[in-house]
Protein backbone atom coordinates (compact mmCIF):
# COMPACT_ATOMS: atom_id res chain seq x y z
CA UNK A 1 0.00 0.00 0.00
CA UNK A 2 1.39 3.38 -0.99
CA UNK A 3 1.33 6.11 1.63
CA UNK A 4 1.53 9.85 1.13
CA UNK A 5 1.92 11.99 4.22
CA UNK A 6 0.89 9.05 6.38
CA UNK A 7 -2.28 8.46 4.32
CA UNK A 8 -2.93 5.06 2.73
CA UNK A 9 -3.66 6.16 -0.85
CA UNK A 10 -5.40 2.98 -2.01
CA UNK A 11 -7.65 2.89 1.05
CA UNK A 12 -8.56 6.56 0.65
CA UNK A 13 -9.30 6.12 -3.06
CA UNK A 14 -11.47 3.09 -2.29
CA UNK A 15 -13.48 4.98 0.32
CA UNK A 16 -13.97 7.99 -1.95
CA UNK A 17 -15.12 5.80 -4.85
CA UNK A 18 -17.60 3.96 -2.62
CA UNK A 19 -19.03 7.26 -1.43
CA UNK A 20 -19.30 8.49 -5.02
CA UNK A 21 -21.21 5.34 -6.03
CA UNK A 22 -23.58 5.74 -3.09
CA UNK A 23 -24.13 9.42 -3.94
CA UNK A 24 -25.12 8.39 -7.48
CA UNK A 25 -27.51 5.77 -6.08
CA UNK A 26 -28.96 8.36 -3.72
CA UNK A 27 -29.51 10.74 -6.64
CA UNK A 28 -31.29 8.02 -8.61
CA UNK A 29 -33.49 7.12 -5.64
CA UNK A 30 -34.36 10.80 -5.09
CA UNK A 31 -35.45 10.93 -8.73
CA UNK A 32 -37.62 7.85 -8.23
CA UNK A 33 -39.24 9.44 -5.19
CA UNK A 34 -39.95 12.64 -7.16
CA UNK A 35 -41.59 10.51 -9.85
CA UNK A 36 -43.82 8.80 -7.28
CA UNK A 37 -44.88 12.16 -5.82
CA UNK A 38 -45.66 13.39 -9.35
CA UNK A 39 -47.74 10.27 -9.94
CA UNK A 40 -49.57 10.83 -6.64
CA UNK A 41 -50.25 14.46 -7.54
CA UNK A 42 -51.61 13.51 -10.95
CA UNK A 43 -53.87 10.98 -9.22
CA UNK A 44 -55.32 13.80 -7.10
CA UNK A 45 -53.45 13.26 -3.85
CA UNK A 46 -52.14 16.21 -1.82
CA UNK A 47 -48.36 15.79 -1.89
CA UNK A 48 -47.81 18.18 1.01
CA UNK A 49 -50.03 16.07 3.23
CA UNK A 50 -48.32 12.89 2.04
CA UNK A 51 -44.95 14.34 3.06
CA UNK A 52 -46.36 15.16 6.50
CA UNK A 53 -47.73 11.62 6.84
CA UNK A 54 -44.29 10.23 5.98
CA UNK A 55 -42.76 12.37 8.75
CA UNK A 56 -45.36 11.18 11.23
CA UNK A 57 -44.81 7.53 10.32
CA UNK A 58 -41.10 7.91 11.09
CA UNK A 59 -41.88 9.10 14.62
CA UNK A 60 -42.66 6.83 17.51
CA UNK A 61 -46.10 7.08 19.13
CA UNK A 62 -44.92 9.13 22.12
CA UNK A 63 -43.26 11.73 19.90
CA UNK A 64 -46.36 11.92 17.69
CA UNK A 65 -48.58 12.39 20.73
CA UNK A 66 -46.31 15.13 22.09
CA UNK A 67 -46.30 16.90 18.75
CA UNK A 68 -50.10 16.75 18.51
CA UNK A 69 -50.47 17.99 22.09
CA UNK A 70 -48.16 20.96 21.48
CA UNK A 71 -49.80 21.77 18.17
CA UNK A 72 -53.24 21.75 19.79
CA UNK A 73 -51.96 23.87 22.70
CA UNK A 74 -50.51 26.45 20.30
CA UNK A 75 -53.71 26.47 18.26
CA UNK A 76 -55.77 27.17 21.36
CA UNK A 77 -53.35 29.89 22.48
CA UNK A 78 -53.62 31.58 19.08
CA UNK A 79 -57.37 30.96 18.71
CA UNK A 80 -56.95 28.97 15.52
Amino acid sequence: MTEVGGIAVDRLRSLIERIERLEEEKKAIAGDIRDIFAEAKSAGFDVKIMREILKLRKMDAADRDEKEFLLETYRKALDI
